[in-house]
């Protein structure tokens, strides 16, 4: 019985091996971490967020909820579009002129760390709750933010829809 003892890991030795295997499958997940590959294409935000018209020097990640998770969750998967994109000479300032949107100071919030490196330094952001549902339709959560200066727009948006996917 001693022999076998010596050879077959133990209860210790069997939940040791447990941790050590999940702290492995938590490490292979958090390399994956929430979309660390920032794109620069335009197309898919101009299908999107077509009242921004053409836009350039663009920096977004697109990425599925709980990609981080140790267990993904069965079902629909919410996508996370979020990022910084340019827009055409003058067209801040008006679409925050254009309308009664009541634009308001305000920074957007957390952004996934590799955006960092893209975050515009000293922009003045605004952002309407009136502007917001207009470019969403109302049809997906979203912030838009502009600084009206710089041309710049960083978006932050849940499933967001195509103009052609929007439900008349």
């Amino acid at each position: 019985m001693n022999a076998l003892r010596g050879t077959a890991p133990g209860r210790r030795g069997v939940l040791l091996l447990g941790m050590v295997a999940a702290l492995a499958a938590c490490g292979s997940t958090a390399e994956k971490a929430d979309g660390d590959n920032v794109r620069s294409d335009t197309e898919p935000l101009e299908r999107r967020f077509p009242a921004f018209g053409p836009l350039s020097d663009a920096h977004w990640l697109g990425f599925a909820l709980g990609e981080q998770s140790r267990v993904p969750a069965p079902g629909p998967t919410d996508i996370r579009v979020v990022g910084f994109a340019q827009l055409r000479h003058g067209a801040g300032a008006a679409i925050i002129a254009a309308g009664e949107r009541h634009f308001q100071p305000e920074a957007p919030g957390p952004l996934p760390g590799p955006l960092a490196d893209f975050t515009p330094q000293g922009a003045n952001w605004v952002r309407s709750a009136s502007f917001d549902v207009e470019m969403t339709r109302d049809n997906y959560p979203g912030a838009f933010y502009l600084d009206p200066a710089s041309d710049r727009v960083c978006f932050d948006t849940m499933n967001p829809s195509a103009a052609t996917d929007a439900v008349p």
